[in-house]
């Protein structure tokens, strides 16, 4: 019966479903998992890194994390490609609003726009979804540290933590009961995190080749995007109690 209602994505089902958005939020279920988490002192982005070919040359590049202005950065699940024409624009459109207004774009304003140019996608004719999902992060004078999650549908919500991607459900599990409302600094964050990405990868000793995590905080009252290095992720395994093994990583260099 589906196949009568998806080929366009202007035409509902008899059931009120749109099947192409569907398809959209499918592709994404199968992508590399991503989290972030709202701490009370900055807000973490982490992601499963599926490229990890020593012959790879990232030149200190996140594969999945992306800076759209200094004070709001993204997570991506799904088709990378669609990803980039949406990041453009997003940089694009926090230019726009520093040059007329000299300050920052507010992150929901931003966030607003973005969706608002997802959502024609599901309904005009000749156009299909996009297939990524974001995690927007970031920190502006109006309401400090934030956190939402959009889907394909141009529909978006403020959260405390959030997933998405491969293993999605199950590391929301995680969050549900693992964070602590209001208490949770920078510190516990990155554990969490390395939890959650340690359930997504269905394992116990996760590698930092396949691991990328970023962070917003302040620093003399602005707001400063970092991006981790391995010898700090590194680190942030270890202090989550789940390094690697020696004779996983001494054959990696």
């Amino acid at each position: 019966m589906s196949r009568r209602y998806d080929s366009h994505t202007t035409i509902f089902s008899p059931q009120g479903r749109l099947f192409q958005v569907e398809y959209a939020m499918e592709a994404i279920s199968k992508a590399g998992s991503a989290v972030a988490i709202l701490a009370s002192d900055g807000v973490l982005l982490a992601a499963e890194k599926r490229i990890t070919s020593k012959l790879l040359d990232i030149r200190g590049l996140a594969e999945k994390m992306y800076k759209i202005d200094d004070h709001v950065a993204v997570a991506v699940a799904g088709i990378t490609a669609d990803a980039n024409i949406l990041i453009n624009y997003a940089r694009l459109a926090a230019q726009r609003y520093r040059y007329a207004y000299q300050e920052p774009i507010p992150i929901e304003q931003l966030l607003h726009r973005i969706c608002d140019l997802k959502q024609g996608y599901t309904q005009f004719g000749g156009l299909r979804p996009f297939g990524v999902s974001f995690l927007v992060v970031g920190w502006d004078e109006y309401f400090g540290y934030q956190l939402y999650r959009s889907d394909p549908s141009g529909n978006y919500g403020g959260w405390k933590a959030a997933a998405i991607g491969n293993n999605s459900p199950n590391a929301e599990s995680v969050l549900k009961s693992d964070y602590k409302m209001g208490s949770t600094d920078m510190k516990m964050a990155r554990s969490l995190a390395v939890k959650v990405l340690a359930k997504t990868l269905d394992t116990t000793n996760p590698s930092p080749d396949k691991l990328e995590f970023s962070s917003i905080t302040l620093k003399d009252g602005k707001p400063v995007y970092k991006v981790f290095t391995k010898p700090e992720i590194e680190a942030i395994l270890k202090d989550a109690n789940m390094g690697t093994e020696k004779k996983e990583s001494s054959g990696d260099i």
